[in-house]
C-alpha cells in the first residue's frame, strides 16, 4: 500500500501528513518543524522561495514577499516586486515545497494527494487550489472540508463517541480567518450542517492587538515608526524579531500568567500578563464565540444531539477562547496540544468514498486561467480592535509602481510638457473660446500626476475620467478651429507653432492620452489602486 499524503494549506502555516500501511498519521517536519510557513518571495529571475526561506529572504526587499497567499486567492494575480504571478502560481510553490520533502522522506513524489479547504470555500476557490496541486505535480487530488477532516480526527483519533444523527461543531480559529461548523454524523462518515465564518479574524490581529496596546509607550519615538514600517534589511529584521517576540509572549501566557517580551531597536523589555491579554482579545473573541452559538442555533438540533465542540487551529489555545465558549454555549470545549495539525491528520482517517476526487490530465503552470467572479470575495483585513487599530497586521509593503503606471506616467509628463511651457500661449492671445479648452487641459494633465500615488478605488475612477475629458478637449481644438471658431494667429516666429504642425502636435498628445486610457485599463493598475 502506497503512502497517503494529506495537505492543509493554512493562511499563516501549511501541516501536511503521511500515513504509511497500517500506520497512524505522521507530520511532515520542515526544518525540524511539523508547521511551514506559508509565505512566498519572489526573486529577481521569477523563482519563488517558500517558507522560513522566504520569511528569511524578504528582508532583502519587502515588495517581493507575500506572507499569507491564501488571503488573495481571490485577487486572480499577485505583484511581487515588479513581476506579476497567478495566485495559483503561489499556492502551487508551497505545495511543491511540501511534495518535495515528501519525495526525500519516501525516496519518490507522491502522485496523490488529499487536499482540505475551508468549508466556505465554493467551486472558484477550490478550483484555485485543484489547479495549483496540479501544477506541483500532483496526478490526482481528492477534496476534503476541513471540519469533516477535524471531526473525524475527533472520533478516530480522539476516541469520542458520536452516534449516527448527533453532531460535533468545529471551532478552527487559525491564523488569518476563523469559521465555526456543524458536522453531523453519518453511516459513511460525517457532513456539513451549518457553516459560518469570519475572513477578518485570526491569530495575526491577535498578535496586532498586543502591538496596538503597547504602541502608546513608543508612538512618539521615530524608532517605534521605522520598526512597524521597515525600510532598509535592518529593519526588517527588527520587525520581524519584534512579531516572533509577540507570538511567542502569546504562546506563554497559554501556559503562564505573565510573560516578557523584548523590543528590538528600543532595546527594552516590557511586560504583558494574562489579564492585559485576555482585555485586549475579548472583544475579537466574543465575535467568535458569537458566530459558534449561531451555528448551533440555526441546525436545529436538539440540544442532546450536539455531542462536543472541539477546537482547532493554533489561536483557539488561548484559555479564554474555551472560556468564552464554555460561558456562552455551556458546553465545555475540546482541545488538544497540536492544534495545528488536527485537519491533516483528520483527513488521512476520512474514509475515502468521503472526499470528493477528481482526476484531471496534468498540465503546465502556465496555463492556469482563474475563474473569476469570485463566489464570495475576501474581505481585506481590518482590525477590530481599538488599541490595535494603529498597528500593522504586516510590515507596509514598499511596492514599486507597476510599470504601466510608469509609462502612464510619462505620457503625463508628453502631455503636460506643451501645455506647461505656453507652447500654445501666442496662439489664444486674446481668443478666450482656445483658451479655455486648453487651459482646461493642462490643468486636468497636471492634476493626474499625483494621483499615481493616492492607492484607492477614486484615484483610478478620477484619473480615468479626467483621460476622458482632455481627449475630446484635445480633438476639438483642432476640428473646432477647421470649422472657424477662432483662429490659430502666429506671433511668433518659432516653426512649431506654425498652425499645421500646432495642430499636428494637438492630435499627437490626442493619441498620447487615449494610450494612457488603455494603460489605465489594464488590471495591474486596477490593483494597485484597490489595495490599501
Amino acid at each position: 500500500m502506497a503512502s497517503l499524503l494529506s495537505i492543509d494549506f493554512g493562511t499563516s502555516h501549511t501541516v501536511a501528513a503521511l500515513r504509511h500501511a497500517s500506520g497512524n498519521p505522521e507530520s511532515v517536519l520542515f526544518d525540524g518543524s511539523p508547521l511551514l510557513p506559508s509565505a512566498v518571495f519572489a526573486e529577481a529571475d521569477g523563482q519563488l522561495t517558500v517558507g522560513r526561506d522566504a520569511r528569511d529572504a524578504a528582508r532583502r526587499d519587502p515588495a517581493r514577499f507575500e506572507p499569507h497567499p491564501k488571503r488573495r486567492v481571490d485577487d486572480g494575480t499577485v505583484l511581487l516586486g515588479d513581476l506579476e504571478f497567478p495566485v495559483c502560481d503561489l499556492f502551487a510553490a508551497v505545495l511543491t515545497k511540501v511534495r518535495t520533502e515528501c519525495a526525500r522522506i519516501l525516496g519518490n513524489a507522491p502522485a496523490t494527494v488529499t487536499l482540505t479547504h475551508p468549508a466556505a470555500w465554493g467551486p472558484t476557490r477550490r478550483l484555485v487550489l485543484e489547479d495549483a496541486a496540479k501544477a506541483a505535480g500532483f496526478a490526482t487530488v481528492s477534496m476534503l472540508p476541513e471540519p469533516v477532516a477535524a471531526a473525524t480526527y475527533y472520533v478516530a483519533a480522539l476516541g469520542h463517541l458520536v452516534p449516527v444523527g448527533a453532531a460535533v461543531v468545529v471551532h478552527d480559529f487559525g491564523g488569518g480567518t476563523f469559521d465555526a461548523s456543524v458536522v453531523r454524523r453519518s453511516e459513511t462518515g460525517f457532513e456539513l450542517l451549518v457553516v459560518d465564518g469570519l475572513d477578518d479574524l485570526g491569530g495575526i490581529d491577535i498578535d496586532a492587538a498586543i502591538i496596538g496596546h503597547f504602541e502608546a509607550h513608543f508612538s512618539a519615538e521615530a524608532v517605534w515608526r521605522d520598526l512597524l514600517a521597515p525600510t532598509t534589511p535592518v529593519q526588517w529584521r527588527q520587525w520581524q524579531h519584534l512579531y516572533d517576540e509577540v507570538r511567542q509572549a502569546k504562546e506563554r501566557l497559554s501556559r503562564h500568567s505573565s510573560a516578557d517580551l523584548f523590543v528590538p531597536g528600543i532595546d527594552r523589555e516590557l511586560h504583558l500578563t494574562r489579564d492585559e491579554l485576555d482585555a485586549l482579545t475579548r472583544p475579537l473573541l466574543a465575535r467568535a464565540t458569537r458566530t459558534v452559538a449561531a451555528v448551533i442555533r440555526s441546525a436545529r438540533l436538539p440540544e442532546s444531539s450536539v455531542v462536543g465542540i472541539f477546537l482547532v487551529g493554533g489561536a483557539s489555545r488561548m484559555p479564554l477562547v474555551a472560556t468564552m465558549l464554555h460561558q456562552e454555549t455551556g458546553r465545555p470545549p475540546t482541545m488538544i496540544d497540536r492544534m495545528e495539525q488536527v485537519v491533516a491528520h483528520g483527513a488521512l482517517l476520512t474514509p475515502p468514498d468521503a472526499r470528493a476526487a477528481d482526476t484531471w490530465s496534468a498540465r503546465p503552470r502556465g496555463d492556469y486561467r482563474p475563474a473569476l467572479p469570485p463566489d464570495q470575495p475576501m474581505q481585506r483585513r481590518q482590525l477590530t480592535s481599538p488599541p490595535a487599530a494603529s498597528a500593522p497586521l504586516l510590515a507596509p509593503k514598499r511596492e514599486r509602481l507597476p510599470w504601466v503606471l510608469w509609462m502612464f506616467g510619462a505620457f503625463l509628463s508628453l502631455q503636460a510638457m506643451p501645455l506647461t511651457a505656453g507652447l500654445y500661449a501666442e496662439y489664444y492671445a486674446g481668443d478666450e473660446h482656445l483658451a479655455y479648452f486648453l487651459n482646461t487641459g493642462r490643468f486636468l494633465v497636471l492634476a493626474c500626476i499625483p494621483l499615481l500615488w493616492v492607492r484607492r478605488p477614486w484615484a483610478w475612477q478620477v484619473l480615468i475620467a479626467a483621460q476622458s475629458v482632455v481627449i475630446p478637449l484635445l480633438v476639438l481644438v483642432p476640428v473646432l478651429q477647421a470649422l472657424g471658431w477662432f483662429g490659430l494667429e502666429r506671433v511668433t516666429t518659432a516653426p512649431i507653432l506654425e498652425p499645421p504642425a500646432a495642430v499636428a502636435v494637438l492630435l499627437l498628445l490626442t493619441a498620447f492620452t487615449a494610450t494612457g486610457l488603455l494603460l489605465l485599463s489594464n488590471h495591474a493598475p486596477q490593483r494597485w489602486f484597490k489595495r490599501r
